[in-house]
């Protein structure tokens, strides 16, 4: 008697073929579509499919982060009291300074504390998500700065309770940067290293007549979403290469993006998103409209700064 054959495997291999044929046509077709679909595409399937793996890698980086030396967390701990104690002294100084010149009080910023997630994907190299969204008041174009006080990047897309972003090796990332001091201005932008050497920071649109030497810190210059003052990076050198009257040089990022863990998000006070178009004031953007009301003490405010 013959024995008896299924032909279960040639219609598994048929499934398995038309299956994968038809994530292929779905992937084609997701390529031709405009950003704005291909965004809400990936926050569906983040939020559906793909939910478990994305709970499963948080769960995994907080774990990593509560395994950190003890130690180290108690002198980061003994290091922010002594500047607590250190900071009182300056602020009642200061407040009372400005009271006495009459200065208005500056608004500081507020943050809201978030963890990186990396997706680890191909492709996906220079974005991350964070486990805060909108409900916490982060909007699209909101910065994002390390634990440590560095640029890390700028979310480009909140939910309701986690949001996407770039760091400062994305293609498309732009910062207006300046010297500590504000005499020398340019942008910056991510580019990459010689042979053996991750991405790097090419400082673009400095006048030919202003020389920055090696080692001269950059930060945040207060123009387009970033608010002033964050650390960027240290000048390295000088590019040869001239472009017309500016000078460029090669800056070392102050942050580590793949090391980056805990994060703060910059947000508005009253959650709203920021806007490239507006002025920056002392840090903080202000309406064009509104800034050219504002009356001659503010003005002398700003000119007569006192230490914060």
């Amino acid at each position: 008697m013959p024995n008896y054959k299924s032909d279960t495997n040639g219609s598994g291999k048929a499934l398995s073929t038309f299956v994968a044929f038809a994530f292929f046509v779905l992937s084609v077709v997701a390529l031709f579509l405009p950003d704005s679909s291909q965004d809400e595409v990936a926050s569906l399937l983040r939020g559906s499919v793909l939910r478990p793996f994305i709970l499963t890698q948080e769960t995994l980086v907080r774990r990593s982060i509560h395994a950190e030396d003890t130690e180290v967390l108690q002198e980061r701990l003994d290091s922010l009291q002594m500047v607590i104690v250190n900071s009182s002294t300056l602020l009642e100084e200061n407040a009372r300074l400005r009271r006495l010149l009459g200065l208005s009080e500056r608004n500081p910023d507020e943050y809201v504390a978030a963890t990186v997630i990396r997706a680890g994907m191909p492709g996906s190299e220079s974005m991350f998500l964070l486990d805060v969204g909108s409900d916490q008041g982060v909007t699209r174009d909101s910065p994002v700065i390390t634990d440590q006080g560095g640029l890390l990047g700028v979310v480009r897309r909140a939910g309701a309770t986690s949001a996407t972003g770039w760091d400062w090796t994305h293609p498309q990332f732009r910062a207006s940067a300046m010297t500590e001091d504000g005499s020398v201005a340019g942008m910056v932008r991510a580019t990459p290293g010689g042979f053996g050497e991750g991405y790097r920071l090419l400082l673009n649109g400095v006048p030919f007549q202003q020389k920055l030497e090696p080692g001269v810190a950059l930060v945040t210059s207060g123009l387009g979403v970033y608010p002033r003052g964050i650390p960027i990076g240290v000048v390295i050198e000088e590019l040869d290469a001239q472009e017309g009257w500016t000078r460029s040089y090669l800056v070392r990022p102050v942050v580590s993006p793949g090391q980056a863990t805990h994060v703060l998000v910059v947000v508005s006070e009253e959650g709203d998103s920021f806007d490239a178009n507006l002025r920056s004031e002392d840090g903080w953007l202000v309406p064009e409209a509104a800034a050219s009301e504002e009356p001659a003490q503010d003005i002398a405010d700003t000119e007569a700064r006192t230490p914060r």
